[in-house]
């Protein structure tokens, strides 16, 4: 067994269970290994400390005084928004506005005529010419004037050796 399989037995041995998954095995690597013997040591010393500890007394009037404290947490008037959603004709209105904003979103079609095609994501295809303006239009008007198809000029501008063009 690892390191890592006993230390997950570890608390199990340390409080006295029996383990079944090879006792032998585990009490072998706590005798090889002086880290996972280590570790069981202090959780054997916890599991004592443990033991010893007792549980303080509540005293005679714990269950009175526990029986007050509740009824008046239960008198304290509610703060916050959620006693506002208790009531009927605020969690009612709340429903409905929810349902209208849905209503909204859903037929903004219908209720904002024109406005879908603005927002439109228009894919370019092959053949069709582009409106002039966007980047596949700019670049189809370049593409079909033979100044800009043979446009040697920055080919022939001499580089400042001292000047490289990506940082």
């Amino acid at each position: 067994m690892n390191c890592t399989q006993v230390r997950e037995l570890l608390p199990d041995l340390a409080a006295g269970m029996n383990i079944d998954k090879g006792t032998e095995d585990v009490q072998t690597h706590i005798s090889s290994c002086s880290a996972c013997a280590a570790k069981l040591q202090g959780f054997r010393q916890t599991m004592a400390l443990l033991d010893q500890w007792q549980a303080p007394d509540p005293g005679p009037y714990f269950d009175t005084r526990l029986g007050a404290r509740i009824r008046e947490e239960i008198a304290r008037p509610a703060t916050g928004w959620l006693p506002w959603l208790r009531r009927p004709a605020l969690a009612a209105s709340l429903a409905v506005a929810v349902v209208a904003g849905a209503l909204v979103v859903s037929n903004r079609a219908i209720l904002f005529p024109g406005s879908a095609e603005k927002l439109a994501i228009r894919i370019p295809v092959p053949g069709v010419p582009a409106e002039p303006g966007t980047a596949v239009g700019d670049l189809q008007a370049l593409e079909k004037h033979d100044l800009y198809a043979d446009f040697d000029v920055l080919d022939e501008l001499r580089v400042q050796n001292d000047v490289t063009a990506n940082p």
